[in-house]
């Protein structure tokens, strides 16, 4: 199936429109839901960490540190992509497999139409451009959720936070983890895709499609996850 999605485009206006239109679909019509979830992730790790170092040996500064490096380096790319797999996974298998089930995949085919590639393409290449977006936003979010929130609540002070996030920076994290992202942008639409292009029967068949590509989205990201984090993080 692969092989076809990537195969030449038949009219490259057709699938620059369906590419502007996915990068909306699939892409901003998710910023709302990773802001939350990046505010309120940022916050709860650095209570958390400021909870646990609560030692007279372990200067403060060390939350904004353990904020900084968890949500660059694992919050942001790893868990919005799983939350993102749930959102969008689910969107595209489903919309694929209804597609597949009413015959209008077969209505492509009679047409002389490429149909794994003009339901897949755009998607694919929508969401490895603009998810790498939404997780330096996720970042952002996260860490000043971080310090708004434990300022809220008096676990920290500005300076001591914001010297933490200075602290010994290492650009490359950031480079590591948006090389994570469009990976799993990529296993995100693609294992969606495949499931929903396979469904067959009805559409009790489409929900299971959709949970199936969840799932096996979810266990693929934390694989590659593992993967990725032992290349770039070694050879860093």
């Amino acid at each position: 199936m692969m092989t076809r999605v990537f195969s030449k485009p038949e009219k490259m206006s057709v699938y620059r429109n369906e590419f502007l239109f996915e990068i909306e679909n699939l892409g901003l019509n998710s910023l709302s839901i990773v802001s939350i979830i990046s505010l309120f992730m940022g916050a709860v790790i650095t209570i958390q960490a400021a909870y646990g170092f609560n030692n007279p040996w372990v200067p403060l500064y060390a939350v904004g540190v353990t904020t900084r490096d968890s949500t660059i380096l694992e919050f942001s790319p790893t868990i919005v992509s799983l939350v993102l797999a749930g959102k969008v996974g689910s969107n595209v298998a489903s919309e694929i497999g209804t597609m597949r089930v009413t015959e209008q995949i077969d209505a492509l085919e009679m047409m002389g139409v490429n149909s794994s590639s003009f339901l897949t393409l755009p998607k694919v290449l929508a969401c490895m451009v603009i998810n790498p977006f939404l997780i330096i936003i996720s970042m952002f979010l996260g860490i000043f959720g971080g310090w708004a929130l434990g300022l809220l609540s008096h676990v920290i002070t500005s300076y001591q936070y914001i010297y933490g996030i200075q602290f010994e920076f290492i650009p490359f994290n950031v480079t590591s983890a948006l090389i994570k992202t469009v990976v799993f942008a990529f296993i995100i639409v693609s294992v969606s895709a495949y499931h929903g292009y396979h469904t067959e029967g009805g559409a009790l068949e489409v929900g299971r499609s959709s949970t199936k590509a969840v799932v096996y989205c979810s266990i693929l990201i934390l694989i590659f996850d593992f993967v990725l984090a032992k290349l770039l993080l070694v050879q860093a």
